[in-house]
């Protein structure tokens, strides 16, 4: 039974990956969680390179095909970068080489720690979603450890990977929201123009969590890569 590994978005759980465990029934599926958000503690994290070597401790497989999402594609492509060996196949979806200028992240943690998620959340949902979210992923999102957020805001501020993508050589799928304010297709699309063989598709009335809003049409794209 081959391994797939799902890594999500700053700020999401294991929850989020709800609709795509139907397909990926028939794999071993292992489900990460970034420090301080779902059942994982909060650890001393500064890069997204801590945060994939944190992602490859909780795999035993040898190889793995790994579906990243946001920060979870960062992680992803660091893997690609890291350990190639072990890395069979990626899935990047809303995710970028570049997440904008670093100061709003470093400006975000400080927002985070000195008055908690409840400050953000509204911005953050609002950017998720094209329509009204269900209440559960506010729920979600504020039961997140703000240290843990912080943190990962802070890697996320340092990473720069737009020089190295081009030596990634796993067969990828790039997949992007065509309504997505954080990472538009045209992240997407330098991720898949740098990767030889990448393939790029745009999921229509789709924001950032777009294996959730439009969980069908990136389901059928998993089971036609997986």
């Amino acid at each position: 039974m081959s391994t797939v590994v799902l890594c999500g978005s700053l700020g999401s759980t294991a929850a989020t990956w709800e609709p795509q465990l139907p397909v990926l029934g028939g794999h071993d599926v292992v489900v990460i969680e970034h420090p301080g958000h779902g059942a994982a503690p909060v650890v001393d994290v500064a890069s997204v390179a801590d945060l994939a070597a944190l992602a490859l401790a909780q795999v035993d497989a040898e190889r793995f095909a790994f579906v990243g999402l946001s920060l979870g594609g960062a992680v992803g492509l660091q893997l690609a970068l890291d350990v190639p060996e072990r890395v069979e196949k990626l899935v990047l979806a809303c995710t970028s080489a570049r997440f904008g200028d670093p100061q709003q992240w470093l400006d975000r943690a400080a927002t985070v720690r000195s008055e908690g998620l409840h400050a953000i959340v509204d911005a953050v949902l609002a950017r998720w979603f094209v329509g009204p979210p269900e209440r559960r992923w506010r729920e979600m999102f504020l039961s997140v450890d703000p240290e843990g957020y912080a943190r990962c805001c802070e890697a996320l501020a340092a990473w720069d990977a737009r020089g190295a993508v081009t030596r990634i050589h796993a067969p990828t799928l790039a997949i992007a929201g065509e309504a997505d304010p954080s990472t538009p297709p045209e992240h997407l699309e330098e991720i898949a123009d740098a990767i030889r063989g990448a393939r790029l598709e745009v999921l229509p009335d789709a924001a950032h969590l777009a294996n959730i809003e439009r969980a069908d049409e990136f389901n059928r794209l998993l089971e036609e890569w997986s």
